[in-house]
C-alpha cells in the first residue's frame, strides 16, 4: 500500500493571498469580517462576511491556486498533464461575477479548469456541501494508496454570493454580533467567508523518486453518516465520532498521539455541542487534553472549500510548530469541555493532527496528517 503525501498546496481567503497568509491570520486570530459590498444586503438581518476585496471570478481563482500548488509540487508539464483533477464547488451557482462565471454546471467548470491549467482528466466533481473538499481528499488518497493513481490534484472554492448568504441569513444561522465564537458561551452562529484552495496529493515514493520531499503525509481518513436529520447533526455526534475513529484506525494511532484538532467548529450552539460530544466519544479522555481550535473563526465558513482551506492551515501550522488561536472565544461552555486554544498560539507537541468536518445531510469526515 502506497503512503500518501502532500506535495504541494496553495490557498487564498479574506486572510490574504498565499498559503502563508492563511497561517499568519490563523495564528494571529485575525477575523476580517466586514460589511458585504459584493451584493445588496439591506434587507438581510446579518450584513457581514469575510470577503477578499480583489477576488476575481471563481474560475480564475481556482485556476491560480491549482497552478500554484502544481508549481510548488515541482510537476513537469507532462506530469501535470497526467494528473487527474478533483473539484469541490457549489452545485447551484448563481449569476454574480464571483460565481462560476459563464459555466452552467460544476462539471463544465472542472473541464475548463483542466484545460486551462494543463492537468489530466477530471476524475470527479464534489458538491456535497461542507465535506466536499475532505471527501475529495479521502477518495484521492484511496486511489493513491491502492496504486490506482500516482498523484491527484484536489481543488475547491467558494466565494460569498447572494443566494447562500440569503439562505443562511433566513435560516438564522449567521452570527448576529459579527464574530464567530466556536465552543464559547455567547456564540450566536457562523459567518460565511471566501476561500479557494488546492493540494497535490502524491505517492510518497513517487515524490521522493522525483528528488523532492513531501510537506506532510495524509495517514488517515474516515467518513460516516448520521442519518439523523436533514440539517442537524446527531446530538451525541454519532457519525462524526465514527468518522474520527475510522481515520485513527487507518492511521494506526491512538487518540493520545494527536497533537492538534482543527475542528469543524461553526460557532452555532447546536453544532458545536454535538461536535464536542463526538470528540469525547471518539477520543475518550484525550479529548479534554488535545489542543483544539476552529479556524473558521478567522477565515469564515467557506462551505465546499472549508475542508481544504482548513487542511492547508493545519499542515502549515504543524510544520511551523505553532497552533492557531480559536478566535472570538469569550468563556468556556460547560457543554463543550475541550482544551480550546484561546490566549495565543501554542507549541506543537506531536507530529499528528486531526481535521474534522461535517455537512447538512448528516455527512462527516475526518483527516489525519503527519508532519515532519
Amino acid at each position: 500500500m502506497e503512503e500518501v503525501g502532500l506535495a504541494g498546496l496553495a490557498a487564498v481567503s479574506a486572510l490574504g493571498r498565499g498559503a502563508e497568509a492563511q497561517l499568519a491570520g490563523a495564528l494571529a486570530g485575525t477575523a476580517p469580517f466586514t460589511t458585504v459590498q459584493r451584493f445588496p444586503i439591506e434587507r438581510h438581518r446579518v450584513k457581514v462576511a469575510a470577503t477578499l476585496p480583489d477576488a476575481g471570478t471563481l474560475s480564475d481563482e481556482l485556476a491560480d491556486v491549482i497552478d500554484q500548488a502544481c508549481t510548488q509540487a515541482g510537476l513537469t508539464h507532462d506530469e501535470r498533464a497526467a494528473t487527474p483533477l478533483m473539484l469541490a464547488v457549489h452545485a447551484f451557482p448563481d449569476a454574480p461575477r464571483v460565481s462560476l462565471d459563464r459555466w452552467r454546471t460544476p462539471a463544465e467548470l472542472a473541464e475548463s479548469l483542466s484545460g486551462t491549467v494543463g492537468t489530466g482528466p477530471v476524475a470527479r466533481v464534489y458538491t456535497s456541501a461542507c465535506v466536499s473538499g475532505s471527501t475529495a481528499v479521502a477518495e484521492a488518497a484511496g486511489m493513491i494508496r491502492t496504486g490506482r493513481a500516482e498523484r491527484v490534484v484536489v481543488a475547491g472554492g467558494y466565494l460569498v454570493e447572494s443566494d447562500q448568504f440569503a439562505l443562511f441569513d433566513a435560516g438564522r444561522t449567521l452570527a448576529t454580533d459579527g464574530a464567530v465564537r466556536p465552543f464559547s458561551v455567547g456564540r450566536t452562529g457562523l459567518l460565511l467567508g471566501d476561500a479557494v484552495a488546492a493540494v497535490v496529493l502524491e505517492s510518497v515514493a513517487v515524490t521522493r523518486r522525483r528528488a523532492r520531499t513531501e510537506l506532510a503525509q495524509l495517514v488517515g481518513w474516515g467518513r460516516a453518516g448520521d442519518a439523523f436529520h436533514a440539517v442537524q447533526p446527531h446530538p451525541q455526534g454519532d457519525g462524526m465520532a465514527r468518522a474520527i475513529s475510522a481515520a485513527l484506525r487507518r492511521a494506526g494511532i491512538e487518540p493520545d498521539a494527536l497533537g492538534y484538532v482543527n475542528a469543524h467548529g461553526t460557532g452555532t450552539p447546536y453544532s458545536d455541542t454535538a461536535e464536542a460530544a463526538a470528540l469525547h466519544r471518539a477520543l475518550g479522555p484525550a479529548a479534554a487534553r488535545i489542543p483544539i481550535s476552529s479556524t473558521k473563526a478567522t477565515h469564515g465558513h467557506a462551505l465546499e472549500a472549508s475542508a481544504l482551506i482548513e487542511l492547508v492551515v493545519t499542515v502549515l501550522a504543524m510544520r511551523a510548530g505553532k497552533l492557531p488561536v480559536n478566535a472570538g472565544f469569550l468563556a468556556p461552555d460547560e457543554d463543550c469541555e475541550l482544551n480550546v486554544i484561546t490566549s495565543g498560539p501554542r507549541s506543537v507537541n506531536s507530529d499528528h493532527a486531526l481535521s474534522v468536518n461535517a455537512a447538512f445531510g448528516g455527512a462527516n469526515t475526518a483527516l489525519v496528517v503527519k508532519t515532519p
